[in-house]
């Protein structure tokens, strides 16, 4: 169920024999919002000789488009395509724009152009990993703390949150793989003191071992 996306948008640019182009790349998680920046990265360079793009949504990556806008066939849409592919990235759109600059680039040199305007957008914001995880809701005394935060310190889960009360109510975000380990660990290790149990089951983003809800 894992899969790779980008954390949430990025923009480069560069020279190439006078031609200007920038790079951006956006998560989109559905056409429309593929689409919508697309339209959005236009109407910003009305101006612009070409705004070239493609994207790949989908967990599958089964919904796949691209444009030349233009350029010559083959030298722009499905090179950035590729760069997405190639990066094994999906729910994101990469739109590179191109100011000409007076100097023809020829197919290969366009080819080159737009596959590098697409990996310096994708370098600039970041991929992440979208995995399955759950949220394991922990209700303890206040004298297993400690040792609850140490157990979670020794194995890397992170707690998120900790709520004080009569008792303490904390919240680890977890792969849902590894849930029934915590649970059975911290369960054990405190002789079944602790009330645990599970919601929030969905798609959570991944990095440094920790899950976000939203990067």
């Amino acid at each position: 169920m894992a899969y790779l996306t980008i954390k949430g948008y990025g923009e480069d640019s560069f020279d190439e024999k006078k031609s200007e182009f920038i790079g951006y790349i956006k998560r989109t998680e559905s056409e429309e919002e593929a689409k919508a920046f697309v339209t959005e990265i236009k109407n910003k360079h009305k101006d612009a000789t070409h705004n070239c793009y493609a994207y790949i949504v989908g967990q599958n990556m089964n919904i796949q488009r691209y444009s030349d806008d233009g350029e010559p066939q083959g030298t722009a849409g499905i090179p950035i395509l590729e760069v997405i592919k190639k990066n094994e990235i999906t729910d994101c759109t990469v739109v590179v724009t191109r100011y000409f600059g007076g100097i023809l680039l020829g197919a290969g040199g366009l080819t080159r152009a737009y596959t590098k305007g697409a990996a310096v957008a994708i370098k600039a914001a970041g991929i992440v990993d979208k995995v399955l995880g759950v949220r394991i809701n922990v209700t303890l005394e206040y004298d297993l703390l400690g040792k609850i935060q140490y157990i979670c310190g020794q194995n890397q889960w992170h707690i998120e949150n900790i709520d004080y009360t009569d008792v303490v109510d904390l919240y680890i975000l977890a792969e849902k793989q590894e849930s029934e380990i915590i649970k059975q660990s911290l369960t054990e290790q405190t002789n079944g003191k602790v009330i645990i149990f599970e919601d929030e089951e969905g798609l959570y983003f991944r990095q440094d071992n920790r899950l976000f809800k939203e990067i």
